[in-house]
């Protein structure tokens, strides 16, 4: 069995080859597997005493989390968890692994501190693998802050999530085109992000992918992929207690009054839930509109409004 202070435990499978093109060895810099390298955050969180709790926890620098908090009155018993990176972000090289499991009937809401920051990769790349387990009738958020590919960066990420079918799952994701005030917007070499959906007998639910290289098949700016707009987020919502079209239908209506974004909803495959695609032309207005969709989905699944994550 792979431990996880292997450098494989934190390494993805099945990269595409316009990656491994980029997996040269990094010169002016530590190498790949290099201690502060390979981050691991390895969490378990379950009820206890009327809360959720975390009951296994390892984890490995750059990664790390501290206690988790109780902030949302209308849901005492959810876990607040904020992932949190040392340093200033990922840099090539970087195999960082965060896999949490939530417990039969616990309530969690993951998030990170802040945006997290690719910078530019001269010799190889960088990757994150999620791994998220989510048992019966328990609740998972997953919302991290936008992810800021920087001039020359290039990233793989992989979210893989197993859920039960009367789970309530949360997930979303943003990504920004860079540092537009240094003049790079979508200056990144490449950045590619897949999010794969299963079961607990490991069943497929859906998969999606979303691969950016700029100035190559797949240029954000192409008409078939982002047009005119340079920021886009994603939001999938699976719960079998509301159906695909009644899902589809509250979240229409709680995005229909939000301004300066292009937003999508659809049903997802195998009925297990909904998905939200929106682009828009500023992080503000793209993340306001991330939020009232999470909101909206929110109240009607687990029972309160979106909280304030008291982030400043």
């Amino acid at each position: 069995m792979t431990r996880r202070d292997d450098l494989a435990w934190c390494t993805p499978t099945e990269l595409p080859e316009e990656l491994l093109t980029f997996g040269g060895t990094v010169r002016d810099g530590l190498a790949v597997g290099a201690p502060g390298k390979t981050g691991v955050l390895d969490l378990a969180l379950a009820p206890r005493a009327g809360s959720t709790k975390v009951i296994r926890q390892y984890q490995r620098a750059p990664l790390h989390i501290y206690r988790p908090i109780y902030l949302d009155p209308g849901r005492p018993d959810m876990a607040f968890v904020f992932l949190q990176q040392q340093g200033d972000g990922i840099v090539q090289g970087d195999r960082c692994r965060v896999d949490i499991d939530c417990e039969p009937g616990s309530a969690v809401h993951v998030t990170t501190q802040a945006s997290t920051k690719v910078f530019a990769a001269r010799d190889n790349f960088a990757t994150q693998l999620i791994n998220l387990r989510v048992g019966a009738g328990a609740v998972l958020e997953y919302l991290p802050d936008p992810v800021v590919p920087f001039r020359g960066s290039r990233l793989f990420q992989r979210t893989s999530l197993a859920a039960a079918e009367d789970a309530t799952v949360i997930l979303g994701e943003i990504l920004l085109p860079g540092r537009v005030a240094h003049d790079e917007a979508h200056a990144y070499d490449l950045c590619w992000t897949e999010t794969e959906a299963r079961d607990l007998d490991g069943k497929l639910l859906f998969a999606d992918t979303l691969r950016l290289r700029p100035g190559q098949v797949g240029d954000p700016r192409s008409p078939g992929v982002l047009g005119g707009y340079d920021i886009v987020a994603t939001l999938f919502v699976m719960c079998s207690r509301m159906s695909p079209p009644d899902l589809v239908a509250l979240l229409r209506t709680a995005l229909a009054e939000v301004p300066d974004v292009l937003a999508g909803v659809s049903e997802l495959p195998a009925g297990c839930g909904a998905a939200v695609r929106m682009l828009g032309h500023t992080s503000t207005a793209v993340q306001a509109a991330m939020r009232t969709a999470w909101s909206g989905a929110r109240t009607s699944l687990v029972g309160a409004p979106a909280p304030d994550l008291r982030k400043g």
